[in-house]
């Protein structure tokens, strides 16, 4: 299955021919997992529980334990990532914001895949 092309905070992906273009595989999972992390709770009115909110907490008093802990629930929410063996979180707090990076095994492939980004305000 495809998804539209398009990481949180960017335009949509233009193919090479002008078209919207799509993402598949690896790129898709990634972009959901950092589409979920980046949306409030509540957000989406029939699912309460999707989303962990992360550019709300940039500036409090980060617990980056509670918080690694939340972004693998959100992470292990996703059906493209294998529940086991359990995705590992390595979480910085930087000057604006968050450096993230999670390793994970890819259900469909069986794969490991290491996504690394940044939440900044």
């Amino acid at each position: 299955m495809n998804d539209l092309d398009h990481w949180v905070g960017a335009d949509l992906g233009v193919s090479a021919t002008g078209d919207l273009a799509v993402a598949a595989g690896d790129t898709r999972t990634q972009q959901r997992i950092v589409r979920r992390l980046c949306t409030n709770p509540g957000d989406y009115m029939f699912h309460p529980d999707y989303g962990a909110g992360l550019p709300a907490k940039i500036g409090q008093n980060a617990d980056l334990p509670a918080l690694r802990a939340l972004i693998r629930t959100q992470v292990l929410m996703e059906d493209a990532v294998a529940k086991l063996p359990e995705p590992e979180v390595d979480l910085v707090q930087i000057s604006t914001g968050f450096s993230i990076t999670i390793r994970y095994t890819s259900a469909d492939t069986r794969k490991p895949v290491t996504l690394s980004f940044d939440v900044n305000r």
